[in-house]
């Protein structure tokens, strides 16, 4: 039996999050479609529909004001899941979050870099971020959203006898944080995304559905070639066996992201690769 996590059985029990949500659905961070929104933000959200998408994760609106984005997200028959926004954001104008991520109907928040100096992400680079994320998240609940934090891979530096990672997790209020996995991300730090997933079994709630290039080197700061994103099943990441793992521990919804400038082209052959596994 799938375990659906702490947090949305919690929101379920509240009515946040209806029942219809269990359903495990393949969305698309839109973000992997930058640079066509920029240059026709209408004919790019027909072409994801085209796709056979269903669910998307915003990450920004390309200069389109609200009312000419929700028209063009309607038109199209498409679900606003999850709401990116920045730190500073949710760290200075947390209820505007909120009320920006609602009038999309977005049910997540997600919020996926830390300030930091670069290369060195420390543990009172988490002590600040909690304050933040904690405050925000209890101001997230109360409007009807979950927030959650989007790791990099700059998370997992050894410090003490631990990662930088695990405190991450101690600090961030288990009740109002939860976290959106990159598995490409976690990959690119040299971690295995599946102990990951077993080892927070609870607090994984999305998942961010990449691959990598074969023999691309690890990195540790958050930062790669965008090339080295390749169709899903193509590279070394591993999704056959993560999206099992993910799918037994219930969770619910899953976005492609391919932030390389074949992304048009590899996205529906990521998408056909996902059905094959079903």
């Amino acid at each position: 039996m799938s375990l659906v996590p702490k947090a949305i059985a919690a929101l379920m029990l509240f009515g946040v999050v209806s029942c219809t949500c269990l359903a495990q659905e393949i969305g698309l961070q839109l973000y992997s479609l930058r640079n066509q929104f920029a240059k026709d933000a209408a004919g790019t959200m027909a072409r994801v529909k085209d796709m056979g998408v269903k669910e998307i994760e915003l990450s920004g609106t390309y200069g389109l004001d609200f009312p000419e984005f929700i028209k063009i997200i309607a038109e199209n028959e498409l679900t606003v899941v999850s709401f990116g926004t920045e730190f500073e954001k949710l760290r200075d104008f947390p209820q505007a979050v909120a009320d920006e991520a609602r009038s999309y109907g977005a049910k997540y928040v997600v919020c996926s870099w830390i300030p930091h100096e670069d290369g060195s992400f420390t543990s009172s680079d988490v002590d600040r971020a909690a304050e933040v994320f904690n405050d925000a998240g209890k101001i997230m609940a109360r409007n009807g959203l979950l927030l959650c934090y989007h790791p990099h891979g700059y998370e997992f530096k050894v410090e003490g006898d631990s990662t930088i990672f695990n405190y991450v997790m101690k600090k961030f209020d288990t009740r109002f944080v939860q976290f959106e996995m990159d598995v490409f991300w976690l990959k690119q730090a040299g971690q295995d995304p599946i102990e990951l997933l077993k080892k927070y079994r609870s607090r994984w709630v999305l998942m961010h559905l990449k691959d990598r290039k074969r023999g691309t080197p690890d990195s540790h700061d958050g930062h790669a070639d965008d090339e080295s994103n390749v169709v899903l099943g193509d590279g070394d990441v591993g999704i056959s066996e993560i999206m099992a793992e993910a799918k037994r521990m219930g969770i619910q919804h899953f976005f492609i992201e391919d932030e390389s400038s074949r992304a048009e082209q590899q996205i529906p052959k990521s998408l056909n690769f996902l059905k094959a596994l079903e």
